[in-house]
């Protein structure tokens, strides 16, 4: 995990920079970031052992809401953000068991064990392939609602197979095939989307 500036962390969360600032503080405090004149904040040791831990129950929520409760995967993650705090280590393990020990989200993400190990899913971003090139969505990073369902309605999630059919130059769309459907993608959607090549 790198590092984020603070008017990063305060675009994202859509809050003021100077809460940001006193979050940040708060947690210095307790050991859990390091804070950088210029560079940013960065996880420590412990902070970086928390938030595995908190991944880990998001994504086993996620994986729970949508392969159990048959919730629909794009709306799967904001509903795993109200629930995650409130399981506790041994109901992530019990989750965890009763689904079968799944390696990664619904998004395709991979799902921390019990230790905080993450064994890494392969893929590079979209935004990478050539024209002619096949490859398979392997996951998607940014577990945004309003992207998911955008991604959903051009028939694209994990395991879906796609060929470039064609990349404008000049940072230009990117002519994408999803069955027997193209569509444009820009630049930016591309390079949040991982696939393997095929």
């Amino acid at each position: 995990m790198g590092s984020a500036k603070t008017g990063d962390v305060a675009k994202i969360l859509g809050i003021t920079p100077g809460s940001v600032t006193n979050t940040l503080e708060a947690l210095e405090a307790k050991g859990l970031v390091r804070r950088e004149p210029y560079r940013g904040v960065k996880l420590t040791d412990s902070g970086r052992k928390i938030a595995l831990m908190v991944f880990r129950k998001h994504r086993l929520v996620e994986r729970l809401l949508t392969d159990t409760l048959h919730f629909d995967w794009t709306e799967s993650h904001d509903e795993a953000c109200k629930l995650e705090h409130a399981i506790s280590d041994p109901l992530a393990a019990s989750i965890e068991k009763a689904l079968g020990s799944p390696r990664v989200c619904p998004h395709g993400n991979p799902i921390p064990d019990e230790l905080g190990v993450i064994k890494p899913v392969n893929g590079e971003p979209l935004s990478k392939l050539r024209s002619g090139e096949m490859a398979m969505v392997s996951h998607i990073p940014d577990e945004n609602t309003s992207l998911l369902k955008y991604l959903a309605s051009l028939g694209m999630a994990p395991g879906t197979r796609i060929k470039v059919e064609e990349v404008a130059p000049f940072s230009g769309p990117m002519l994408v095939k999803v069955g027997e459907n193209s569509y444009p993608l820009s630049p930016e959607v591309a390079a949040g989307i991982y696939v393997s090549k095929q």
